[in-house]
């Protein structure tokens, strides 16, 4: 038992490290040398990169955020499913599976708490998607559906982020029949993801948020023809 405790905690650790290094930060300064947290929103997340640096360096960041989170869970899942008894796997309906949620717990918070940069990082969202895949993928995939179910109509990625973030602990317990005790730990991360936005939530309702959109490669060069900045770009304390 002593044993199973000091994998799930070192899962936790390394989960936490993993999840905090800065992708959309690295990727931004590689494809366009830009510091994603000195312009828009100052988030290094796949939405700002997009809006400062383009779409191939947004992707590449979802792509390496979701990784990371997914990553995480699945070698988690198999430290801790090597501590089970022989043929056993952790089921997403059994108690035990409480502890593989505590882990999600430390993706999502590695990275919106980076232990690289200060412990400032993103918002949660891409690793979480990751994470939940990883963890169990129905749940990744309903989470996904209630995201494009409000971002799709209404183009604001905060909107259906806080929707999706909000979702996974009703489904987890209605949909996919997690245990309460599974359940529990998704209540925080949700409500953390929550709190990561917000200052979304308040332009959301004031009408100020803005909506999701790419930097084009035609932006790029009137900006370097200016030599300047867009009021967009700046960052939210300098507007």
């Amino acid at each position: 038992m002593d044993a199973f405790l000091v994998v799930i905690a070192f899962c936790m650790a390394a989960s936490f490290a993993i999840c905090g290094i800065p992708f959309g930060l690295l990727i931004a300064k590689w494809k366009g040398d830009v510091d994603v947290r000195e312009v828009g929103s100052g988030n290094i997340g796949m939405t700002n990169v997009a809006r400062t640096v383009g779409g191939a360096a947004a992707a590449l960041t979802f792509a390496c955020d979701v990784g990371k989170g997914a990553l995480s869970m699945v070698l988690s899942r198999a430290a801790i499913n090597a501590f089970l008894v022989e043929g056993a796997t952790l089921e997403h309906t059994e108690p035990g599976f409480a502890a593989l949620t505590l882990v999600y717990i430390c993706c999502v918070l590695g990275h919106v708490y980076s232990p690289y940069l200060g412990f400032h990082g993103g918002k949660g969202i891409s690793v979480g998607l990751g994470a939940a895949l990883g963890m169990y993928w129905p749940l990744g995939l309903s989470a996904l559906f209630v995201f494009f179910l409000l971002v799709i109509p209404t183009g604001y990625i905060s909107l259906g982020s806080i929707a999706a973030a909000l979702s996974i602990p009703p489904e987890a317990l209605f949909l996919w029949h997690f245990t309460p005790w599974a359940t529990v730990p998704l209540c925080f991360v949700s409500l953390v993801v929550v709190w990561a936005h917000r200052k979304n939530i308040i332009k959301l309702m004031h009408g100020e948020e803005n909506r999701f959109s790419i930097k084009s490669r035609a932006e790029k060069v009137r900006r370097r023809r200016r030599g300047s900045v867009p009021p967009t770009e700046r960052k939210e304390g300098e507007r």
